[in-house]
């Protein structure tokens, strides 16, 4: 080994041995910053979600839920779906799934939780894949209302009260479908993730 990436190595350790201070230490007990929830989560979920492309429905039950996605799949002639998730290909009733994420044309996923004011759905390495809400072309989430949070930081403290010390290497907040306005300003949508979005939400409120 070089003595000059020795010497590199020497001062990263150094660094590492001694914790950085926050730099904003008053920022930890400062008030909230954005506004309250003014309505229902539900509907702050559903508004933030379509503002950012995001199609959104809203099931009663499990039984509508199932109406509601073979009558979609049926619209748009989806064969080649891909999904991981014992519960959820019950759910829904897939007779034949595609053998895999890179050719499919849907990835059916769960997620941990729903964040009403980004509009975003918090997946884990533990009850998801890490690829197929990004790889494949269309991401349908399947989510519950009893696991809408209001913020980012609420699913965070519920993800830690949830796995404790078993906590996931991987969280991903996905919110609308990938887009970009590197290229001249245009937004484009769909150039590093799926150019669809779908969010199924099913009401639980009921459920024993």
């Amino acid at each position: 080994m070089s003595e000059s990436r020795n010497k590199i190595l020497n001062r990263i350790k150094m660094a590492l041995a001694v914790p950085t201070p926050l730099p904003f230490p008053e920022a930890e007990n400062s008030p909230f910053p954005f506004q309250p929830l003014q309505q229902e989560l539900l509907i702050e979920f559903a508004e933030q979600f379509t503002l950012l492309q995001g199609k959104f429905m809203f099931c009663i039950n499990k039984k509508e839920l199932l109406e509601h996605f073979m009558m979609l799949c049926t619209q748009k002639s989806w064969t080649k779906m891909y999904c991981s998730e014992p519960k959820i290909i019950h759910d829904l009733a897939i007779n034949k799934l595609h053998p895999n994420v890179e050719s499919c044309e849907v990835a059916i996923t769960g997620c941990e939780f729903l964040v009403a004011r980004t509009g975003s759905m918090v997946l884990s390495s533990i009850a998801n894949d890490r690829i197929p809400s990004v790889y494949a072309p269309i991401h349908i989430c399947i989510a519950n209302t009893s696991q809408i949070v209001y913020e980012v930081q609420d699913a965070l403290l519920a993800t830690k009260e949830k796995y404790g010390d078993s906590f996931p290497s991987l969280l991903s907040f996905a919110t609308g479908p990938s887009r970009t306005a590197d290229i001249e300003k245009t937004l484009v949508v769909g150039v590093h993730g799926p150019k669809e979005v779908y969010c199924f939400l099913v009401d639980d409120s009921g459920a024993l």
